[in-house]
C-alpha cells in the first residue's frame, strides 16, 4: 500500500450535498455545516479516512462553484488569442490572477480549483433531482482544465425526482463514463463500494490504497452489525432475567414494584438506544422515541419448564422425575407448610439437585405469600423488534440525514415473526438467573460476569444477527 495519502477534492455547484457526502463517508454527523441554504461552506475543510489506524485518503470539502458561466468567460479572456495554452496552464494563470485572490470576484471558485490542482482526483457532486443546465456544462469544462481525473457522483438518487438516466446520458457526451451513484441520506454499502471502485479504476497508482480501504469498510460493516446485535442481546438478557417480588393477594397492575419494573425496563431500552447511536456515531436527536407499551407481566418462573428441569439436572424426557418434583412442590404449597418445613424442603430438593439457592428460595418466597413478576414474552418481542428495526435503520442511514428515525412498536412485520422463532429457547433459560440482570438491586459481579451469561448473550447475538445482515 502506498505511503502517500490519496488527496480527494469534493467539488460541485452550491447546495449539491458536498458536505453531506463528507459526513457520510466519514460517518461523522458533526463535520461541517449542512443546510438548505446555498453556499454554506465558505472555506476548504479536510478530513481523513484510515486503514488500520493509518490515514490513507484525505478528503477536502470545498466551496461551491457559484458562477461558472462568468468564470468560463474570464478564463477565455485570460487565454486571449493564444489557443495553444492547455488547460493546466490556463488554470495556473487564473490562480495567479487578482480575481482569484481574496476580495476578487472568483475567490470561492479559486479555493475549490486550487484544492483540486493540489490533489489527485475530484468527486463532482450532482444533485440528481436537478435538470441539466448550462452551468453544469461550464463547471465540467472548467474542471477538465485542471488535468485531474473527475468522478461524477449522483446524489439524492433515492428521491422520486431523481433523473439519473438523463444525467448519465449527458455525462457520457462529455466523456465522463465512470459515474457513481451515492445517496448521502440513504446509505447503501454497495454504492459506497462502487464509488471507491470507480476511483480505483482511474487512479492506478493508488490501487492498493483503495483496495485496502474497500476491504476495511466491508470488515467494519460486519463488525458494526455484530456489535449492534450484541448490544440488543445484552438488553434482552437484562430484561428477561429481571424480576420483582409482589404479594400474591395484590393487584399486579397497581403494585409499586410492578411500576418500578416497567420504569426500569423503559430506561434499559433507552440506554440500548443511546448505546446503538453512539456505536453508529449518531446523536440522540436522530431518533424519535415511541413509548414502549409494557404489556401484562408474567407471574413467576415455570419451575418445571424444560429449561428449568435441565438446570436442575433432570432430563426433560424423564416424566417420572419431573412429576415427582412438581407434585412434591405443589403439594407443599397447597397444604400450607410452615416456613421451617418449606426451608427444609427447599434444601432437600436443592441438595438432591445441587441448586438449593435457586429452587429452594422460590418455594420459600411462595410460603411468605410473595411471587415473582417479570416481563412476559410479548414485551420481550416488542423490545427485540424495535431495537432490531433501529439497527436496520442505522445501518442504512447516511450521516447527513436530517429526518429522525421513528421507533415503532408494531410486531406484525416479518422481522417480528422471525424474532419470535429465535427468542424463546435462550430467554427461557435466562429467566432462571435473576443475578444476570443489571437492573436488579441484588445482582452481583459474579452473575453479570458469569461465563454462562456471556454464552447466553453470544447465542442470542448469533440467532439475531442474520436478521440484520
Amino acid at each position: 500500500m502506498t505511503t502517500m495519502a490519496l488527496k480527494v477534492a469534493v467539488v460541485g455547484h452550491t447546495n449539491t450535498g458536498k458536505t453531506s457526502l463528507m459526513r457520510t463517508l466519514m460517518r461523522d454527523v458533526e463535520f461541517g455545516q449542512v443546510s438548505d441554504r446555498p453556499a454554506t461552506t465558505r472555506h476548504v475543510e479536510g478530513a481523513t479516512l484510515n486503514v488500520r489506524g493509518q490515514p490513507v485518503v484525505e478528503l477536502y470539502d470545498t466551496p461551491g462553484l457559484e458562477d461558472s458561466i462568468a468564470l468560463l468567460d474570464h478564463l477565455d479572456a485570460l487565454r486571449g488569442d493564444d489557443r495553444r495554452i492547455d488547460g493546466p496552464e490556463l488554470i495556473r494563470r487564473f490562480l495567479n490572477d487578482p480575481q482569484s485572490n481574496p476580495g476578487g470576484r472568483f475567490t470561492q471558485e479559486a479555493k475549490a480549483i486550487r484544492q483540486l490542482t493540489a490533489g489527485h482526483v475530484a468527486l463532482y457532486l450532482i444533485d440528481a433531482r436537478d435538470r441539466v443546465l448550462g452551468k453544469h456544462r461550464d463547471e465540467l469544462e472548467i474542471l477538465s482544465f485542471c488535468g485531474r481525473p473527475v468522478v461524477p457522483v449522483l446524489n439524492f438518487i433515492a428521491s422520486p425526482e431523481a433523473q439519473s438516466t438523463v444525467w448519465r446520458e449527458h455525462l457520457s457526451r462529455v466523456g465522463l463514463h465512470a459515474v457513481a451513484e451515492f445517496d448521502t441520506v440513504v446509505l447503501d454499502e454497495h454504492s459506497e463500494r462502487r464509488l471507491l471502485e470507480k476511483m480505483r479504476t482511474l487512479l492506478d497508482a493508488h490501487r492498493d490504497t483503495l483496495t485496502a480501504l474497500i476491504e476495511e469498510r466491508a470488515k467494519h460493516r460486519e463488525n458494526l452489525a455484530r456489535a449492534s446485535v450484541s448490544v440488543v442481546a445484552e438488553m434482552l438478557v437484562d430484561v428477561a432475567a429481571f424480576r420483582v417480588m409482589v404479594p400474591l393477594e395484590s393487584d399486579p397492575q397497581s403494585a409499586t414494584e410492578v411500576e418500578r419494573l416497567q420504569q426500569l425496563v423503559r430506561q434499559r431500552e433507552q440506554r440500548c438506544v443511546k448505546d446503538l447511536l453512539e456505536l453508529h456515531r449518531f446523536r440522540m436527536e436522530d431518533v424519535q422515541p415511541g413509548d414502549l407499551p409494557i404489556v401484562d407481566g408474567q407471574w413467576g418462573i415455570d419451575l418445571f419448564s424444560p429449561a428449568a428441569l435441565k438446570q436442575f439436572g433432570i432430563r426433560t424426557g424423564s416424566a417420572a422425575a419431573a412429576g415427582a418434583v412438581a407434585g412434591l412442590t405443589i403439594d407443599a404449597i397447597a397444604h400450607g407448610m410452615t416456613l421451617g418445613a418449606a426451608t427444609a424442603l427447599g434444601a432437600a430438593i436443592g441438595g438432591t439437585l445441587g441448586l438449593a439457592q435457586t429452587h429452594g428460595r422460590r418455594i420459600i418466597d411462595r410460603m411468605r405469600g410473595m411471587s415473582e413478576f417479570s416481563c412476559n414474552q410479548q414485551t420481550l418481542l416488542l423490545l427485540a423488534t424495535r431495537q432490531i428495526a433501529l439497527v436496520h435503520a442505522l445501518m442504512r442511514r447516511g450521516h447527513a440525514s436530517m429526518k429522525p428515525i421513528e421507533m415503532r412498536s408494531g410486531t406484525e412485520s416479518q422481522t417480528a415473526k422471525s424474532i419470535t422463532k429465535k427468542l424463546p429457547t435462550v430467554l427461557d433459560e435466562v429467566r432462571l438467573h435473576a443475578d444476570w440482570s443489571s437492573l436488579s438491586d441484588s445482582s452481583g459481579i459474579s452473575g453479570l460476569t458469569s461465563p454462562s451469561r456471556k454464552e447466553a448473550v453470544d447465542r442470542l447475538t448469533g440467532d439475531l444477527l442474520p436478521l440484520v445482515v
